[in-house]
């Protein structure tokens, strides 16, 4: 009975979302953006509020490279060489909640940009946290940006979210990057 009161549930509030998406053009534009995420809508204002948390971000992961980099060998041997398991484990934590919380404060929800750019730089940097962390940090936007013009280009006048570009790409290349064995090995 729990499931299907859920059930019933998920569809009279869908029903309602549905319902002020047709009505209200700018409600659309709006879950539209939180669905599948645009760069759109990013101004200065945007950048400067997120900035801060972005700049922690990455100072908390650079920091925690070495002690990752131990981690990845195992708890013991990263005992053996000096770092805390769990200390690592909870500054990686802040870490990720700080840059993926701001990004997707100021863009939305893009799918597969995480996923798919640290799989690829580790092709070409090796598993090294401290050379892996800063070849995403420059390669992620580069991706994100050609995926935003190519979004823009495919569907002009109008725009092709940068969130669907992603999705339409890195879905496939995810996928072959696991049929190959690659994904998890160092």
């Amino acid at each position: 009975r729990l499931a299907l009161a859920g059930a019933a549930l998920n569809a009279t509030l869908y029903s309602y979302v549905s319902a002020v998406m047709l009505l209200d053009t700018a409600s659309l534009e709006r879950l539209r953006f939180w669905t599948v995420g645009s760069l759109a809508s990013a101004e200065a204002s945007t950048v400067r509020t997120v900035a801060p948390f972005i700049a922690a971000g990455l100072l908390v992961a650079l920091s925690a490279t070495r002690a990752l980099n131990a981690l990845a060998l195992g708890d013991d041997a990263a005992r053996a060489l000096g770092a805390r398991p769990a200390l690592v484990r909870g500054t990686v934590i802040v870490a990720i909640t700080l840059l993926c919380g701001a990004a997707t404060a100021a863009c939305g929800p893009i799918v597969f940009v995480g996923l798919l750019v640290p799989h690829l730089v580790r092709a070409l940097t090796g598993p090294d946290l401290r050379w892996l962390l800063p070849y995403c940090a420059v390669l992620a936007p580069v991706l994100l940006l050609g995926a935003d013009v190519l979004g823009r280009v495919l569907s002009r006048p109008g725009e092709l979210q940068v969130g669907m570009v992603t999705a339409v790409a890195g879905g496939p290349l995810f996928l072959w990057l696991v049929l190959r064995g690659r994904v998890g090995h160092p």
